[in-house]
């Protein structure tokens, strides 16, 4: 299981990224103080970091001194989002950088993107008898191949990565279809019907009413 650390002395966002990406299927640890974030990386491992700069006890950029030579990647959660700010957390070893206040679906789209591109996870995902290799662009049900358009695919990919998140229509149709949503729901629930019946998730995709859709896992 991937294993990610989040470094945030609000402990009301730091719950709120760690309730959500718990519910993605990653190991949370959260910490509120940059002293004592320094102490647990002596002691323990993580296949990212969450971290916000403006800590007490040892803020980032000091805890970035410590976990660069371990080539962890980091992502930056912070309230200082000018251009230089930004470029000093990129030049400070930083993989990404994230201003407050933010979407919970771009941080975990985020985070997704940084694990693939410092090779922390594969693009392998399973739901119940659903496999899907986001590589090779391949489902299979029950072993079985299941053919999907690709925008059929690319909105498999969106719940799966944000499982048991509701996620709204216009979230989905700018993900999804890149480009800003005009208020006709019509094309995402037609796509999310048809997803429905391929893969047999009746009980799974599950309509959140008026507003849009959840991918239910509870194995």
């Amino acid at each position: 299981m991937i294993r990610i650390l989040i470094v945030e002395d609000e402990i009301t966002i730091a719950r709120l990224i760690d309730l959500n990406l718990s519910a993605c299927g990653y190991e949370c640890t959260c910490e509120y103080d940059g002293l004592a974030a320094a102490d647990l990386l002596e002691q323990m491992s993580f296949d990212l970091i969450l971290l916000d700069i403006m800590l007490p006890g040892a803020d980032g950029f000091e805890l970035m001194d410590l976990i660069r030579p371990t080539k962890t990647p980091v992502i930056f959660l912070t309230a200082r989002g000018s251009v230089s700010d930004r470029v000093n957390g990129l030049r400070a070893g930083a993989d990404d950088y994230l201003v407050k206040p933010f979407d919970i679906v771009e941080l975990i789209a985020r985070v997704e993107s940084v694990l693939r591109r410092t090779g922390k996870t594969g693009d392998q995902y399973t739901v119940g008898d659903v496999c899907i290799d986001a590589r090779a662009m391949r489902v299979t049900r029950g072993g079985e191949p299941i053919l999907l358009t690709p925008k059929e695919f690319d909105l498999l990919l969106l719940f799966v990565q944000n499982r048991n998140i509701a996620l709204f229509r216009e979230t989905i149709y700018e993900r999804v279809w890149g480009t800003e949503f005009t208020g006709d729901s019509r094309t995402v629930d037609l796509h999310v019907q048809r997803l429905r019946r391929k893969l047999g998730w009746q009980g799974k995709l599950l309509t959140i009413y008026k507003t849009g859709y959840r991918l239910e896992v509870t194995d």
